[in-house]
């Protein structure tokens, strides 16, 4: 059924959505289970979300979205290694390799803005898409549960700006060695 949605679409294989109801091996439920965006929620939520979601697979290079692009969802890596990379005045920086257990493009179930960064398979991948209908459709079936993932995402993106804001601090001291740099005035925020 995949060959042949992708043959009509004119799509690559290697990005087929495959039909909803993924089989739900016990690792895919277990895989979520660890993650802290959906820390307590019950297995049978993770597997009605499941159900809604589909698989995407990269070749080595390929992308999965890139910067700039719209956004319409998340990722969470089965299998593989990525890396999520930026571009500056010409240049691509690499930010980070993420791989198995991990995610990315949580922003996009947040926000309307386009993706900041672009990510690129380092190795043969396997992901989870789950995109803002899949967590609708959750909202709609138990809203609860979906309220839990809303708060999980929340933390999650709290606890990596507080290592950003850690960072830009280490940064802004260490580049002060000649008292150069005037201190941020946040009474003025």
């Amino acid at each position: 059924m995949a060959v042949q949605a992708c043959k009509k679409h004119g799509m690559p294989l290697s990005r087929a959505p495959w039909p909803l109801g993924v089989p739900l091996s016990p690792s895919r439920t277990e895989l979520l289970q660890r993650m802290p965006i959906f820390g307590a929620l019950g297995t049978e939520t993770l597997q009605f979300l499941l159900g809604q979601t589909r698989s995407v697979e990269a070749a080595p290079g390929e992308f999965f979205f890139r910067e700039g692009e719209a956004a319409s969802g998340m990722y969470v890596i089965e299998t593989g290694r990525v890396e999520i990379v930026r571009s500056w005045q010409g240049r691509e920086l690499r930010l980070c390799e993420l791989a198995a257990g991990d995610c990315f493009g949580e922003m996009a179930l947040l926000d309307l803005w386009p993706r900041s960064a672009s990510v690129r398979a380092l190795s043969s991948c396997r992901a989870i898409e789950i995109g803002s209908a899949d967590l609708f459709a959750l909202f709609e079936r138990d809203p609860v549960q979906f309220a839990l993932i809303q708060m999980n995402l929340a933390r999650e993106m709290s606890r990596r700006l507080r290592a950003t804001d850690e960072q830009l601090f280490r940064l802004w001291v260490g580049a002060d060695t000649a008292g150069t740099i005037a201190p941020p005035d946040f009474r003025q925020a």
